[in-house]
């Protein structure tokens, strides 16, 4: 788009909640199934947000990147194509290392620990995102995340040479540090990846796993819990800041409320999931010897390389965690 285009479309989707009388309509990308827990949340925060705003917004939930894919998600907003959308945040750590602050392997490894590295994180994520157009509206972790291959693995020899299904930077350096070859697969891309050999391996929690139905291609799933990323659901800015202050704290409270639902049904269908994919077939057991020793070895070189990599943005959120 021109610069003139997106100031336009931006200027038009800043517009006052209610200035003609009617309500504002938006659409709200999604990258994920509508029968995902993070779609489902989108469409509990959709209701919720007409009703706290009495009606003044009116949004239309798009799932399974059927608007938008994955990847154009967060320009969309930023440029004002759309006014709302939802997306993997260490998607765009290349952009800006600091959004990765989820993606650290096993410094939060619990739900409780990685509500609290989010609040140690959200200031510095907040200022981060608002510097380009967006305003961070809810987040939602999910599950573990735990490894996926088509044979058992005991070690990185058994590894070496597979191709792995990257979503971020941080799995391209757990797939490179293993000896494997890391491409880029989309999540509502990866059936189809997996189905014709483009990738043969992933890492992800039960929940991709599940929605996927990986156990038509791969045969095991190892119990890692490396990290919790979040989705974040997001607003842009320019957008935000011309809502009226009571349409502005009604979204607020509509994505606090679909935030908190989210979070339980992540931990609620953790073990589910786990159920599922051995019940048609896969084997599911906890990462253990040297392929466990190895993964801690990575985290260890990964959490060093983030710090270097952003500097006094980083360290902050480790020392508010407390790390």
């Amino acid at each position: 788009m021109k610069f003139s285009a997106i100031l336009a479309a931006t200027t038009i989707l800043a517009a006052p909640a209610f200035a003609d009388g009617h309500a504002m309509a938006w659409d709200m990308p999604m990258a994920y199934a509508a029968s995902n827990f993070h779609s489902e949340a989108g469409e509990v925060f959709a209701e919720k947000a007409r009703e706290y705003t009495d009606g003044a917004i009116d949004i239309t939930v798009h799932a399974g990147g059927s608007l938008f894919g994955g990847d154009d998600i967060k320009r969309a907003v930023q440029t004002g194509q759309v006014p709302i959308g939802e997306r993997l945040m260490s998607a765009h750590a290349n952009e800006s290392p600091v959004l990765a602050w989820d993606n650290v392997p096993f410094v939060a490894t619990t739900f409780e620990d990685n509500e609290r590295l989010w609040q140690a994180a959200k200031p510095v994520v907040e200022e981060e995102l608002a510097g380009q157009n967006l305003h961070v509206l809810y987040t939602c972790p999910w599950p573990g995340q735990g490894f996926y291959f088509n044979k058992a693995v005991e070690s990185s020899e058994d590894t070496q040479g597979l191709k792995f299904r990257s979503y971020n930077t941080a799995t391209a350096t757990f797939a490179e540090e293993l000896g494997m070859i890391p491409v880029q697969v989309e999540a509502a891309e990866l059936s189809q990846a997996l189905a014709t050999g483009v990738a043969e391996a992933f890492i992800s929690s039960g929940a991709t796993g599940y929605d996927r139905k990986v156990w038509e291609h791969l045969s095991h799933y190892y119990k890692v819990n490396a990290w919790m990323p979040r989705n974040y659901v997001v607003v842009n800015k320019q957008t935000w800041d011309g809502l009226d202050p009571a349409v502005q704290e009604g979204l607020q409270k509509a994505g606090d409320e679909a935030a908190a639902e989210c979070m339980a049904k992540s931990e609620e269908l953790s073990d589910f999931y786990f159920d599922e994919l051995e019940k048609n077939g896969m084997t599911v057991t906890d990462a253990s010897g040297q392929f466990a020793e190895e993964l801690q070895s990575i985290g260890a070189k990964m959490k060093e390389q983030w710090l270097n990599e952003t500097g006094e943005a980083g360290q902050r959120i480790m020392d508010a965690y407390g790390q």
